[in-house]
């Protein structure tokens, strides 16, 4: 059995590895619709998260743990682990930081989603992050190991407690800076734990991306149902964000999305579908157990 902590999964595997290895899948006939939902257990001091996955070659299990008295403790409200099996003796081959994992695999599964689109665009790209978090640092990796980036900027509430660590501008929202770099971007990445929407659709160009990966809740969301009004919305699997996602669920509610508007994932790298080029794309993620599990054999093939 192999350990693997979290500075031996982000050495294994990079984005650009891990974003093919994504698209690979996809297009060797996974199917996302066949995954287990992921279940949460109640504990005294929080809950557990499961999320369970199967391959030819491999089970595996994320184990989630949120505690949300840590944070008062100086400790991380969310934590994970990773359990690998062999498929067929469910014998364990490994374990791996499952915080790392998931940093590594949610941008992953992001630029995968909207890889074809990145690849038409003309010119470097100009990014546009709400978010100083792992994840939004994990998405401007994962962007720019597919595309050179011509600009970077976090948009932020609160300036005094954000701290970019790739040298990136920082803009406070509300501000006509803040509208103006919008409507410049070309992608616009959503990693927060906001409930409300966090920008006005008249701000996004007909031709950018955005990327919401912040919330798996019914009821919250980072981006307003004018948005999905307009843009070709894509999902891992339409079940799956009709039950987790926020941003789905409400866009439905108001009416400004059907549900035979979605668009699997899969149906976008397979090029089964072709979004249209003058709308916005949006995808939405709400993480799924398969894309821990694939990412977890490309660490370990590694």
């Amino acid at each position: 059995m192999r350990v693997l902590d979290a500075d031996a999964v982000r050495a294994a595997c990079g984005f650009a590895e891990a974003v093919d290895a994504i698209d690979t899948a996809l297009r060797s006939g996974l199917d996302p619709a066949a995954d287990p939902a992921r279940l949460a257990v109640p504990l005294t001091g929080g809950q557990f998260l499961l999320m369970p996955s199967q391959s030819s070659a491999h089970a595996g299990v994320k184990v989630v743990t949120v505690a949300p008295g840590n944070p008062a403790r100086g400790l991380p409200r969310v934590q994970a682990s990773y359990l690998l099996f062999d498929a067929d003796t469910l014998a364990l081959r490994a374990v791996l930081d499952g915080t790392a994992l998931t940093t590594l695999r949610t941008p992953a599964v992001s630029v995968a989603a909207v890889r074809r689109r990145l690849r038409a665009a003309a010119g470097p790209v100009r990014l546009a992050v709400f978010g100083t978090g792992p994840q939004a640092h994990g998405h401007i990796a994962a962007l720019a190991s597919q595309r050179p980036l011509a600009a970077v900027t976090h948009l932020v509430r609160d300036p005094r407690r954000a701290a970019p660590a790739d040298g990136a501008d920082t803009v406070t929202l509300g501000t006509p800076r803040a509208d103006e770099v919008l409507r410049a971007a070309d992608v616009i990445v959503c990693a927060t734990s906001a409930r409300e929407p966090l920008f006005d659709a008249d701000l996004v160009a007909d031709t950018a991306v955005v990327i919401a990966v912040g919330s798996h809740e019914p009821d919250a969301r980072e981006v307003p149902g004018a948005l999905c009004a307009r843009a070709t919305v894509v999902v891992e699997d339409v079940a799956t964000a009709l039950r987790e996602a926020g941003d789905v669920c409400l866009a439905l509610g108001e009416g400004a999305l059907r549900a035979a508007d979605l668009v699997p994932m899969r149906d976008v790298v397979t090029t089964a579908v072709e979004p249209a080029a003058d709308r916005p794309l949006l995808f939405k993620s709400v993480g799924m157990a398969w894309q821990d599990l694939v990412t977890a054999e490309a660490v370990l093939a590694r």
